[in-house]
């Protein structure tokens, strides 16, 4: 049976089934699976928690080491992390460390725990542009420190991609917002439906507050040339948010095909299937033993009924067809679409915030641009552009402005 659009993608446990999962866990003295986690979570410190039903216990160790622990459950990349290193994999399977996180958040959530703390007000007020994962996550950070955080986001709501891209069956809005609620709890400040450059500008920002943070995402979807001005074509990012923004009420045509081999291809392939389409094709510049995409993503298309053609690079294009050719082989495939929707990759639209930039990075010594009061962080920072990458990096950016704040307090 076709699931919906908003159907999520996996149950999560039982108290019976979760026990037994941790049960299976080897208990290493040096946790590898805790020292692959980017955001460092922690997962060998909870998932031992749970296994001795301290359930709160486990929920303390997720939050306190990760404001947004209920997103990543559902949506962090395990297996090129947690759970690669997990070392159960040289026996039979890896702890399925993201679906026993998952369970801990919802018990956290069920029962009411509040974990995050404020710390004591230190009268400094630190601005941030975006409110995805990664400025949310410097937020709670910074608001543990004891700074007043005021958060500008461009959108009518909070989360940036992680409400606006990332589907429902994936990543329910619900989870999005009491993420956002929990760090609102702490203090922070949000200023939806802002624009920075047309509302106020970044030198305001800069008189108003100590530092500013900017962790505006890689918003805007790349296009190729070939398909500029095609009636027939829009990018997965601009679909994804439209059908997000309409709660899944969208009408999608009988065959289209997605460009792209991604986590964000397989985002609009999958969503296009649950929407109705009859025929969605998605052809990849990489060949399978390549794929950008996560495990659970790219499963997750083939169960949805995707069809997946790797190896192939877009030629040319003449109103809805397009011939494409293989990297490696004399080989060519043409496809007529209704829709062609390109997943080639997004870049940040930051032109009216002032920095200098290095293709789609901001140039800066780690977080902190050549103005000292101008910090960035997530898509704008180096490193991997996932959310588990974008929760490490909001800690990061936080101790970077806090130390800077430190060091420009003590030469006074």
């Amino acid at each position: 049976m076709t699931r919906g659009y908003s159907d999520e993608t996996q149950q999560g446990y039982t108290m019976d089934t979760v026990m037994e999962e941790a049960q299976r866990c080897l208990l290493c003295l040096d946790a590898p699976c805790s020292a692959a986690c980017p955001a460092g979570t922690d997962p060998a410190r909870f998932i031992r928690s749970v296994r001795f039903r301290n359930l709160k216990g486990a929920a303390e160790t997720i939050r306190e080491n990760n404001a947004i622990g209920g997103v990543c459950a559902r949506v962090c990349p395990t297996e090129r992390y947690c759970q690669q290193a997990c070392s159960r994999c040289g026996i039979d399977r890896p702890i399925d460390i993201g679906g026993i996180q998952r369970f801990v958040t919802d018990f956290e959530e069920t029962v009411g725990m509040e974990i995050l703390k404020t710390g004591a007000a230190n009268g400094k007020k630190i601005g941030i542009i975006g409110s995805g994962p990664s400025g949310l996550q410097a937020a709670a950070a910074l608001l543990g420190l004891g700074y007043e955080v005021h958060i500008y986001e461009k959108s009518e709501k909070a989360g940036g991609y992680l409400r606006y891209g990332i589907p429902e069956y994936r990543l329910p809005e619900r989870v999005v917002d009491r993420e956002i609620e929990k760090i609102e709890k702490m203090g922070a400040e949000f200023h939806c439906g802002t624009d920075i450059g047309t509302d106020c500008t970044m030198d305001e920002l800069k008189e108003t507050y100590d530092a500013v943070l900017v962790a505006a995402g890689a918003s805007v979807g790349k296009w190729l040339p070939m398909f500029e001005g095609n009636d027939r074509t829009e990018t997965a990012v601009e679909f994804l948010a439209r059908v997000k923004a309409k709660g899944g009420k969208e009408e999608v045509p009988d065959h289209v095909v997605v460009i792209g081999g991604g986590d964000v291809a397989m985002d609009a392939a999958t969503t296009l299937k649950r929407l109705g389409a009859k025929r969605v094709t998605d052809v990849a510049y990489e060949e399978l033993c390549e794929f950008l995409a996560s495990e659970k993503e790219l499963e997750g298309a083939r169960q949805a009924g995707v069809t997946i053609i790797d190896g192939y690079i877009p030629e040319q294009v003449d109103g809805n067809t397009v011939t494409f050719k293989h990297r490696h082989m004399d080989a060519r495939l043409c496809l007529g679409a209704d829709k062609i929707i390109l997943a080639v990759g997004q870049k940040p639209d930051v032109k009216s915030l002032g920095l200098e930039m290095e293709g789609n990075e901001a140039k800066a010594d780690g977080y902190r641009t050549a103005d000292p009061e101008v910090f960035v962080t997530g898509d704008l920072a180096e490193g991997d552009k996932t959310v588990v990458w974008a929760v490490r990096k909001g800690k990061e950016a936080a101790q970077a402005i806090h130390e800077s704040l430190q060091e420009r307090g003590s030469r006074l």
